[in-house]
């Protein structure tokens, strides 16, 4: 027999480890013994003999009858077929993916194909993530990894979303002409995986701990981090049971986003197509087999087990991306095979929704229908709170009781200083035309560290003591990414009646983490004015203080992930000097939100000049990715002592109903 590309021969006293031997599992095999007429009896004898005639001694029992001495394992004359186990470890691929042996010829490694070579490039393109963070500790147990809980499962989301920002920032950053890998997803997710960053690896049928319906995703990388839908890119997750004989898969999840022309317009019917068969460069388009994925949704069929469903939808705000929504469990009700587009034989499974399940998919349906025509809004008391004052409408809607509004107040965009609340001397910038990350003679750009505060579009990369934007005042283009809480809202947002928190704040669209929401508009007043505002009823429901105790949290990148050096670097605000901003008699949607002690927004200080003076903002942005008709909420703080009259640490304590689990029972 042949071996390798290079024509080398086996010799003839050895076993080629290329062949393919037929190997059976240990469950098939039986202990045979042979009847007395079809050979000799079987016949027990010690190792060292003496052994009866017509047997010989085995290895490593073949030395002379008798002796006791052992055997030289290392003796020349022995010819074992014994054949290591490392030399079956998997040999290299070649492009189109089949086994390449090691002694292929020179002339075979030169012709690689450009494919490889590119994938060569990226592969040294993410060097660093493998030495830059030997000793990095994940903060995550081996149990854990396997088994997630809900805290754990946001934590993971948390630091993947943070590194993918940082390494998008740090590609904003090179040549828009360079030749790099700009998928700041995966590379993301590639560093995640390998250190450990990660939960639900233990693959399971049913619920994925901690992930909760109606989660969404905004990268196909999450969905394997916290053990979803562990494939990439595949549209069909799948596992064999260790108990099953027959060794045939059953599937455990899918997500359907359109790329074969899946019916999904039922919010609880999902007619999804097979995978495969698709026309390419390389091949034309052929009729899907009943394999890997196909096979384990045929078998989950005669099963019935749960599936995991996960749907994906275009992102309304960023309309190049899409977003994934979990819809939770389906069963497999029937599968039939139909012609494709393409005219070849292609798999159909439909998918019932489990009765009983949150409301995920079917929320943004109605979305959709809201969208079209506000009048089928249930509900819907005004199209537009704002009165035109914002760019997108902000609707207000109650669906608790009769209450036709909150009390009156002026709709006004932005914060409003007096003469005497002045902060700082100008420093806008002198870019001509658009502001480029590094530039040195940008005043903005070297005010936040020499980087952009914010992503290609849009999203803030870090907190920061303060973050200064690029003004009114500065000449470059209207459009400069550096003015991102001066360009209006992003999302759709609506006022509507909780059922015991009063009014309260939403938005009908998906939120990715970092995205600005909107500003605390208001009056900046002093201390004096602030309890004035308070009244005798010592609580004005509609004021922001910069200077309260807040509980602090980790939202930045972990330096060590991307080859930096372990730092210090607070995320606390520094604020030149306390400010009080009251929403009581003016501002706009900020003033209804609601307190929460586990919330998904948090407020950054921005500074931006404004005719030849600069002021301090109060700009909200998300936390984490925040579902549609998901209530926006954000921590009060705690009054430092000097804030009221009383000594009294329960003064103007009021009783806390956000629900979450940290709930401290309590707010201000």
């Amino acid at each position: 027999m042949e071996g390798g590309l290079g024509g080398n021969t086996v010799p003839p006293n050895s076993r080629d480890k290329y062949e393919v031997l037929d190997v059976r599992p240990l469950r098939t095999l039986i202990p045979a013994f042979p009847e007395a007429s079809e050979g000799p009896p079987f016949v027990c004898v010690p190792p060292n003999g003496p052994f009866p005639s017509g047997f010989s001694p085995f290895f490593p029992f073949s030395g002379p009858q008798g002796s006791q001495s052992s055997p030289d394992l290392n003796q020349n004359d022995f010819n074992s077929t014994a054949v290591p186990l490392r030399s079956f470890r998997a040999e290299p691929s070649d492009s189109d993916g089949q086994n390449v042996s090691p002694m292929g010829s020179h002339k075979h490694k030169s012709a690689m194909s450009s494919s490889v070579k590119k994938k060569a490039k990226r592969s040294k393109d993410l060097q660093f993530e493998l030495t830059s963070f030997r000793n990095f500790n994940p903060g995550i147990s081996l149990s854990e990894r396997d088994y997630g809980n809900r805290e754990l499962v946001e934590n993971v989301l948390l630091r993947f979303d943070a590194l993918r920002r940082k390494l998008s920032q740090m590609d904003d950053v090179k040549e828009s002409h360079s030749v790099i890998f700009k998928r700041a997803d995966l590379k993301a997710g590639n560093i995640m995986l390998s250190k450990g960053v990660r939960t639900n690896m233990k693959k399971r049928i049913g619920i994925a701990p901690g992930v909760e319906i109606g989660d969404i995703f905004f990268f196909r990388m999450e969905l394997c981090l916290v053990g979803l839908h562990s494939q990439s890119m595949a549209g069909i997750d799948y596992m064999v049971n260790k108990g099953d004989l027959e060794g045939k898969p059953v599937a455990l999840s899918i997500v359907s986003s359109g790329g074969y022309g899946d019916d999904a317009e039922d919010p609880d019917v999902l007619v999804y197509s097979g995978q495969g068969g698709n026309a390419s460069r390389d091949k034309e388009a052929s009729d899907q087999q009943l394999v890997r994925g196909n096979l384990a949704l045929e078998r989950s069929l005669h099963r019935a087990n749960e599936v995991r469903v996960i749907r994906g939808l275009k992102d309304g705000v960023h309309q190049t991306s899409k977003v994934y929504i979990y819809d939770g469990l389906y069963k497999i009700q029937e599968s039939w095979i139909e012609k494709g587009k393409s005219g070849c034989n292609i798999f159909k499974y439909k998918l019932v929704r489990i009765p009983g399940q949150t409301g995920a998919f079917a929320t943004w349906k109605s979305i959709q229908k809201w969208k079209e025509g506000l009048s089928s809004r249930v509900g819907l008391i005004l199209p537009d709170l704002t009165s035109g004052a914002e760019s997108t409408p902000v609707s207000l809607v109650n669906e608790v009781d009769d209450e036709k509004g909150p009390a009156y107040f002026t709709y006004f965009p932005t914060v409003k200083y007096s003469k005497s609340f002045k902060l700082v001397q100008p420093f806008g910038c002198n870019c001509r035309d658009a502001c480029h990350a590094g530039n040195s003679n940008c005043s903005c750009i070297q005010k936040n560290g020499g980087d952009f505060p914010y992503t290609a579009n849009g999203i803030l990369v870090c907190r920061k003591p303060m973050i200064y934007e690029c003004g009114p005042s500065c000449p470059c283009f209207r459009n400069c990414k550096n003015r991102v809480s001066q360009t209006g809202y992003k999302v759709h947002l609506e006022v509507f009646k909780t059922r015991d928190r009063g009014w309260g704040l939403r938005s009908w669209d998906p939120i990715r983490a970092g995205t600005f929401i909107c500003e605390y508009a208001g009056e900046v007043i002093d201390k004096i004015k602030a309890r004035q505002d308070g009244g005798d009823d010592e609580n004005n429901e509609y004021v922001f203080h910069t200077n309260r105790l807040y509980e602090s949290f980790k939202w930045n990148y972990e330096t060590e992930l991307v080859g930096e050096e372990s730092s210090d670097n607070t995320e606390n605000f520094d604020v030149p000097s306390p400010l009080i901003i009251s929403a009581k008699n003016s501002g706009n949607v900020a003033r209804f939100m609601n307190h929460s002690c586990s919330p998904n927004v948090f407020w950054q200080p921005v500074m931006y000049e404004h005719n030849n003076e600069a002021f301090l903002h109060i700009a909200f942005f998300a936390k984490r990715h925040i579902p549609p008709m998901t209530e926006l909420t954000y921590d009060y703080g705690i009054p430092q002592p000097d804030e009221t009259e009383s000594d009294n640490a329960a003064y103007g304590r009021k009783k806390c109903l956000c629900g979450s689990p940290k709930c401290r029972g309590y707010f201000y």
